[in-house]
């Protein structure tokens, strides 16, 4: 059973989890939908970008981090039965990256463990999927929020049957979602 209407109509988005050690990279995030939260490096996909290639420009953009290998661990739907914003997410992990984290005007990046990550400062469907992330995925999940407010939730693991399919669906375009 689908939680996602068939008439939804998101934007496409990316997060990465930058690990170093035991620590996660987070922001808190300065300007726009989310403002104030804590969440991932990210943003929504442009144009003809993949989600691997926005993943990239965006973590350069908000954190100034350029990173190695990006390993997809989550597909994520999230709809807003109020009009809100209704999002297709990309995740990603990647731990081999240079540079050093900066602030920016967009995010305020800080390093935590993993086992202290602020759930209470992020979106309330974060603590379902998050842990998975951290357990390396790949999972994908299903949001229903009514203005900001998480009313249901499914997350699934991707079996070793479904991988090839998983990995497939990260092979689109902004354009592709667009339309």
């Amino acid at each position: 059973m689908t939680l996602i209407p068939p008439d939804w109509r998101p934007v496409a988005a990316t997060l990465v989890f930058v690990e170093r050690g035991g620590d996660v990279l987070l922001i808190r995030k300065k300007r726009g939908h989310g403002a104030g939260k804590v969440n991932a490096p990210g943003g929504r996909l442009e144009g003809v970008e993949t989600p691997e290639q926005c993943a990239r420009r965006e973590l350069g953009e908000e954190v100034g981090l350029r990173c190695g290998a990006l390993r997809p661990v989550a597909h994520l739907r999230f709809h807003d039965r109020t009009g809100g914003y209704d999002v297709r997410g990309f995740v990603f992990r990647a731990s081999a990256c240079r540079g050093r984290a900066v602030d920016t005007p967009e995010a305020a990046p800080f390093w935590c463990s993993w086992d202290a990550v602020p759930y209470e400062k992020m979106w309330e469907a974060d603590r379902y999927w998050v842990p998975a992330v951290r357990d390396d995925g790949p999972v994908r999940g299903d949001f229903v929020f009514e203005a900001d407010r998480l009313v249901s939730s499914c997350v699934s693991p991707v079996g070793a049957g479904g991988l090839a399919r998983f990995h497939a669906e990260f092979d689109v375009t902004g354009e592709d979602i667009a339309a």
